[in-house]
């Protein structure tokens, strides 16, 4: 576990670029002064820390939907943290809290840009996976985009994922039929048996497309991308018309594919116009306002009835976060990847 003592906090930067995937040497470890906690702030300290794929392209300067992180300061993350001590109505020392402190031990952070947590409702650990960000993307990129009506398929990528795992499960729970495709015979296991998708293909199968095109005789009608690459190469040839592709992230890609294959766009757009399908690329916040009430209320009571079930791949201590971010982007971690700064 990471220690810090009174009024300090250990901190990770971002020390350097990566060229193609991240390593060690491109995170830094520190220690600083904390600054006093001023009016309308509370001062935590982290318990978890959530690792996502999204990081990856935060540490880099190439064009995209959110600021990258500067050299030298921390990397930008979600965490659930104890309030130390509070200088914002409605908080006390003890309570817990969804906070964006990133990766650090302790932060001061503005309380209006926390939100409390229950620990009675669920476990702590939950608001950053099935009932946090993942949990969420999931929700509203399946439902808004996917729109996925009963006895249609949907296939998901990167299935045993913390948003892959939800994707499947909600297609269930509205009464769709869900094919998951993850890496290993163990994952694919629990797709069905802890999951309970209807089919799991193992994407390192070398009939990997023929095990797909078997498990969806029907064609697909909604498939989650996640992950590009060879697996979205395999599923393009099987898709319906009127198929609708929520794209939520492109993981293959991350540490510096080729995105712009010009070879492929003619095939690509000969398939958008033929079969008619809807692909939209989606960044989950833009569907707060309308949707995270619903999400909160339904999911939660998912969980607590036993019908959408999670997996977290717990790492200890801080120190552990760059080792655990870069075995994430390779694959390595079986449900949502979070890092236990400090015990509960």
């Amino acid at each position: 576990m990471s220690a810090s003592t009174a009024g300090k906090s250990t901190r990770i930067v971002l020390a350097s670029r990566p060229d193609g995937a991240p390593t060690p040497d491109n995170f830094r470890t520190e220690v600083v002064d904390l600054p006093e906690v001023g009016d309308g702030q509370i001062s935590l300290r982290v318990v978890y820390l959530s690792l996502d794929p999204y990081m990856r392209g935060r540490m880099s300067t190439a064009k995209s939907y959110a600021a990258h992180v500067e050299l030298g300061d921390v990397m930008v993350g979600g965490t659930v943290g104890q309030v130390v001590e509070s200088r914002f109505d409605g908080l006390e020392p003890g309570d817990y809290v969804l906070a964006g402190a990133g990766w650090q031990s302790h932060a001061v952070v503005d309380g209006s840009a926390v939100r409390r947590l229950d620990p009675e409702t669920a476990p702590i650990s939950t608001a950053l996976g099935v009932l946090g960000m993942p949990g969420f993307t999931a929700y509203s990129g399946l439902l808004k985009i996917g729109q996925p009506k009963e006895g249609e398929t949907v296939v998901v990528a990167a299935a045993t994922g913390p948003v892959g795992s939800a994707v499947g499960q909600i297609a269930k729970l509205k009464g769709a039929r869900a094919v998951g495709i993850a890496g290993g015979s163990e994952k694919c296991r629990a797709l069905l048996d802890e999951f309970g998708f209807d089919a799991a293909i193992d994407h390192r199968d070398p009939d990997f497309a023929d095990r797909l095109a078997e498990a969806v005789p029907d064609g697909i009608d909604v498939y989650f991308e996640n992950v590009g690459g060879p697996v979205q190469e395999a599923v393009w040839p099987l898709l319906n018309t009127y198929a609708r592709i929520p794209v939520c992230g492109l993981v293959a890609q991350y540490n510096g594919a080729d995105l712009n294959r010009k070879d492929r766009l003619p095939g690509l757009f000969n398939s958008i116009l033929t079969k008619s399908l809807t692909i939209r690329g989606f960044i989950q916040s833009e569907f707060v306002k309308e949707m995270y009430g619903d999400f909160l209320r339904e999911a939660s009571a998912w969980v607590r009835d036993g019908k959408l079930r999670y997996r977290e791949d717990i790492v200890d201590g801080l120190e552990n976060a760059p080792e655990a971010f870069i075995g994430m982007l390779e694959g390595k971690n079986f449900g949502k990847m979070l890092v236990r700064v400090a015990p509960e």
